[in-house]
């Protein structure tokens, strides 16, 4: 019974540090924004692991077309490439926010001193792009840890996290991912996308003409 019970303990601590480290709302090494602060019928749409041409452009053209205004995570490596995209993004009214550099797997696993050296290169890229103070973080994957609390802490950064994971990257259609969205829709929700999945556009769309029907508005997060 003594063996049992101390079995049964370490199966519920390791289940606490995973749920500490995969869900960002947890707040245990990050305390993430994960929802707006109001009862308004408002919500955020935020988009990771861009730019992709192929995606991020007709998304734009979306958003524009609807006068929304979004927040885009960038990855660093990618608005090396596509530096047009990141500005236009700017230039639009959208904000940007830190995605690390490279977007390894393996980011989590860094040492404190490779992980900053990451996200500075990241900063400085997209800063340097923009003209603009880039001080919105999002780590990769959503994964929160002793290290990333740490750097983020001593950066002065601004972890956004989300109240709605739409599971775009793990959906084939943009009406299921709707569908999902619909389900868990509330006042104040932040939103989780993806501007690299080719179907981005489609769905926001969607999800744009759905939210204005029901009385619901699109605002930046403003930090």
């Amino acid at each position: 019974m003594i063996w049992l019970g101390i079995g049964s303990l370490v199966l519920i601590l390791a289940f606490m540090l995973f749920y500490a480290s995969y869900s960002i709302s947890a707040g245990v090494y990050v305390k993430a924004v994960c929802r707006l602060n109001t009862k308004d019928k408002v919500v955020a749409l935020t988009y990771d692991d861009g730019p992709e041409p192929a995606a991020t452009l007709p998304l734009l053209e979306v958003l524009k077309k609807h006068n929304a205004k979004a927040c885009f995570f960038c990855i660093g490596q990618k608005a090396e490439q596509y530096p047009d995209i990141v500005r236009r993004i700017v230039d639009e009214g959208h904000k940007i926010g830190n995605h690390s550099y490279h977007h390894e797997s393996k980011f989590p696993l860094y040492g404190k001193r490779k992980m900053k050296e990451d996200l500075l290169k990241a900063q400085q890229i997209l800063e340097g792009i923009s003209g603009q103070e880039v001080r919105l973080f999002r780590p990769p994957f959503g994964v929160t840890n002793p290290t990333i609390g740490s750097v983020v802490k001593e950066l002065g950064w601004t972890a956004i996290g989300w109240s709605i994971r739409s599971f775009d990257t793990q959906t084939q259609t943009a009406d299921k991912v709707l569908h999902r969205i619909k389900r868990k829709l509330k006042p104040g929700v932040i939103i989780l996308l993806h501007d690299r999945m080719p179907f981005s556009a489609e769905l926001t769309e969607k999800l744009l003409i759905y939210l204005k029907e029901n009385g619901y508005k699109v605002v930046p997060i403003t930090m």
